[in-house]
């Protein structure tokens, strides 16, 4: 451990953080379009770097996603928060912005589609940021962008941020909330998995870094010991597990009562078991095909290792065609392409979950190879309350055949019994919406207290979009932290967000490219890319002919 090296960085940051709470709107503009350029050279060579670490050939369509889930997710950051910014500049935060009534007397924001190119490049979906109760009509704007009211003493602070070693965008861009955001200086330690992103990631966010904002430091678990109990580190964010985080605040083997050992504020990210509930409803064979694809996509990109991966599969046992689904399913995972388990542990956690289940078999050894295996419900807990995180689905059955029944018990269950409250998916056929009702479907999904709740897609889609917030469900505490505490993104800055609700159509006119079954996925990272670096009519046709080939 280079302990001079991490000194020199905290004292830096601790020199800079008053300096950075005085940048103005401007400046900071200035430094984000500076960041956008730096980050669109370094692009190719950081998804390249990242296909490699993950066993993957970048001229593959599997390393599309370490364009989307990499570079262009802060690109499309960096747009996000200049138009927050902008706005906030002219005097005109949150102007135009629609507003509904959602139930339980909370108000809902509807932040996509918010531009034209956003009608054209995601047609039908819609991303909506709830508001927790008591946040209003009225107030909204005294809700949000705190950190830029000037009514409010502003102190700098030291945040030290400790990445994820899965996705390549979290560790950026936890550190551009922690400072355009909360307004505090940053110190990323990143994972280990991931930490040959240092160089890229220095390089990209090199108008930061110059002027003291931001450090990036790699190194082990010792490291990140030094740095959570330094005393220039002010705040903490964590994005991992929860054993991770109740480390750091309770110490290891703790049983959590008392004072925490580290009192420092700490926010977090932290997974959980994220279901994918099927309403039951008149599918057609096409239907079932397509929405097998999208639930191996759920599991299988990025090798299985996401904090929101769908692993509990929630099936009505009266709907006719729940075998027919899983078919579809089964077949969309063999079918895919092979890639390796990259993160460190699968092997072992894919068999303790089979041994949960019942089975003593070989781990998978391949994502071609993840078992979808069959549990009761409220009686497994280890599909119920262990997160997997590698290629496993777990599928479980609850009575009833009619619709709203099913979802008011899927729901409960959910709630009930699984762990964490990061992210749910709802699969849904418009007949069945229909029957259900818009309004009484709003209520029930009122009632689903997950920080981000897909329809008819997935919740990945809500941490890609930036203008959505990110995070658990509000409530939960140090003591029994679940999927954290506090929420990232949200480049509108909303001070009390509550959800984040995204809905797209059954069935989506083109493949999605995060479809694991795309064709195209890496040349539509790439060209997407550039598009939001600099959007332009002109590169619309080769995106959409791109996309139709996928």
């Amino acid at each position: 451990m280079n302990a001079a090296g991490l000194e020199a960085d905290l004292a830096i940051l601790a020199n800079a953080k008053q300096r950075w709470t005085e940048v103005s709107v401007p400046d900071r503009i200035a430094l984000l379009q500076a960041v956008k350029d730096r980050l669109l050279d370094v692009a190719p060579a950081w998804a390249e770097a990242a296909a490699h670490a993950k066993g993957l050939d970048p001229a593959s369509p599997s390393a599309g996603e370490e364009w989307f889930a990499g570079p262009y997710a802060v690109m499309v950051w960096c747009n996000a928060m200049l138009h927050t910014l902008g706005q906030i500049a002219d005097g005109k935060h949150l102007r135009g912005l629609q507003l509904r009534d959602v139930p339980g007397g909370r108000i809902a924001a509807r932040v996509v589609p918010g531009s034209l190119w956003d009608r054209v490049l995601f047609s039908g979906m819609t991303v909506d940021v709830w508001m927790q109760p008591g946040v209003d009509r009225e107030n909204l704007v005294a809700n949000a962008a705190a950190g830029y009211n000037k009514a409010i003493a502003r102190s700098g602070r030291v945040a030290l941020v400790l990445g994820a070693g899965n996705v390549a965008a979290i560790a950026p861009l936890d550190c551009l909330d922690k400072l355009f955001v909360e307004n505090q200086v940053v110190l990323v330690k990143l994972n280990p998995v991931n930490d040959y992103l240092a160089p890229f990631l220095a390089t990209a966010l090199a108008p930061l870094i110059g002027p003291g904002f931001l450090r990036i430091v790699t190194g082990n678990a010792a490291v990140g010991q030094y740095l959570c109990s330094h005393p220039l580190v002010e705040t903490i964010h964590i994005t991992g597990s929860a054993a991770a985080h109740d480390a750091i605040v309770w110490g290891a083997g703790s049983d959590k009562t008392g004072p925490p050992r580290n009192p420092r504020p700490i926010s977090s990210e932290l997974g959980g078991v994220s279901p994918t509930i099927v309403v039951p409803g008149p599918w057609s064979a096409a239907d079932l095909a397509y929405h097998g694809e999208l639930v191996a996509s759920q599991k299988l990109n990025n090798a299985g290792f996401n904090c929101i991966a769908c692993q509990v599969l929630v099936l009505s046992a009266d709907w006719p065609q729940r075998n027919d689904f899983l078919a579809g399913v089964r077949t969309a995972i063999a079918q895919s392409a092979p890639r390796p388990l990259y993160y460190p542990g699968a092997s072992a956690r894919l068999s303790d979950w089979q041994h949960g289940l019942g089975i003593d078999a070989p781990a998978p050894t391949s994502t071609n190879q993840c078992p979808v295996l069959s549990f009761r419900a409220g009686e497994n807990a280890i599909a119920e309350k262990f997160e997997v995180f590698a290629p496993a689905l777990g599928v479980t059955e609850l009575p009833g055949d009619d619709p709203t029944a099913f979802l008011h018990a899927a729901i409960a269950y959910a709630n009930q019994h699984l762990a964490g409250t990061l992210g749910a998916n709802i699969l849904i056929h418009p007949k069945t919406m229909k029957k259900i009702g818009r309004a009484q479907f709003e209520v029930m999904i009122a009632d689903l207290r997950y920080g981000t709740i897909a329809i008819n897609s997935w919740t990945a889609l809500g941490f890609g979009t930036p203008q959505a917030s990110w995070g658990a469900f509000p409530g939960h505490t140090l003591a029994d932290v679940q999927s954290g505490i506090g929420v990232v993104h949200n480049s509108y800055m909303f001070d009390r967000p509550e959800r984040t609700v995204l809905e797209a159509p059954f069935r989506a006119p083109m493949r999605p490219p995060w479809f694991i079954s795309h064709r195209r996925a890496h040349v539509l990272g790439r060209l997407m890319l550039q598009f939001q670096y600099r959007p332009s009519l002109g590169q619309l046709p080769r995106i959409m002919w791109n996309a139709i080939k996928g």
